[in-house]
């Protein structure tokens, strides 16, 4: 039951995270009449911080939902292979909302759970729809993100990214775990960072789930570009950084164990 919940929280702070990102740009544009001018950039670099707070404190209360596919899977890479199973199988399916794919994969499993069927099956639809209620809602909001290089170029310039913010969140978790504030300071600072960085070139997402949400939406979500680019290159930075941590920086429980028997 805990983990069906779990699922339904991914679920709901992925809807509340796409049209975040679309209410934050219409309030600065078109409420605060800014348009696109130097300082309704910094406006908006404020505000994302502000939200970036307001999801963490989600992600706390619910404990451990998200909107990011890639925070879920870089934990079940580092976890036990009961968690990466369910991640993969689940909890990142419910945030890519990859509806054509599963909805197929229904038909087949007749003698699987139907619970869990109906579970995977509502949160694929209701990302879709997030962002097609979003399109008919704000038609003039724009269509997401899009590739302005080439394809190689881009699935180093979000891989890149993608392995930045990932280390930076393992060594957050590890040097500072139980401060809140902090933690999501330097989080929040640094996404936006590296979200100016890549902006002009990929979007600067570091997120697939929303950018699917998007492609699928404009019907471009199957091509080669936005696999590798958005996908591909998200997953294994992660999969790298996970590894590179590991190999860097020694466990916490090997460290008590040094320092235990140094005072022994």
């Amino acid at each position: 039951m805990g983990r069906v919940r779990l699922i339904l929280y991914d679920f709901i702070i992925s809807f509340m995270w796409v049209w975040s990102g679309c209410l934050v740009k219409m309030f600065v544009v078109e409420c605060l009449g800014m348009g696109h001018q130097p300082k309704a950039e910094i406006v908006t670099g404020a505000l994302y911080v502000i939200n970036m707070f307001f999801f963490a404190f989600l992600a706390k209360v619910t404990k451990g939902g998200t909107y990011n596919p890639l925070t879920v899977f870089s934990s079940a890479v580092s976890g036990d292979f009961n968690h990466f199973l369910f991640t993969v199988g689940a909890r990142i399916p419910a945030q890519f909302g990859l509806i054509k794919l599963f909805s197929k994969a229904m038909c087949y499993l007749k003698f699987a759970s139907s619970q869990g069927q109906k579970t995977i099956l509502l949160i694929v639809i209701g990302s879709i729809t997030g962002v097609r209620l979003i399109i008919q809602t704000l038609p003039g909001i724009g269509l997401g993100p899009r590739l302005n290089v080439d394809i190689h170029w881009g699935a180093l310039t979000e891989g890149s990214l993608t392995f930045a913010i990932v280390i930076i969140s393992l060594g957050l978790s590890r040097k500072i775990p139980g401060s809140f504030f902090m933690k999501t300071w330097i989080t929040s600072v640094s996404k936006l960072a590296l979200h100016i960085l890549g902006s002009d070139l990929t979007g600067g997402c570091m997120n697939p789930a929303s950018v699917m949400g998007w492609a699928y939406a404009r019907g471009d979500h199957i091509t080669k570009e936005h696999i590798l680019v958005y996908w591909l290159a998200p997953i294994e930075a992660t999969l790298l950084a996970v590894w590179t941590f590991r190999l860097v920086v020694k466990p916490i429980t090997e460290e008590k164990e040094n320092v235990k028997a140094k005072s022994e």
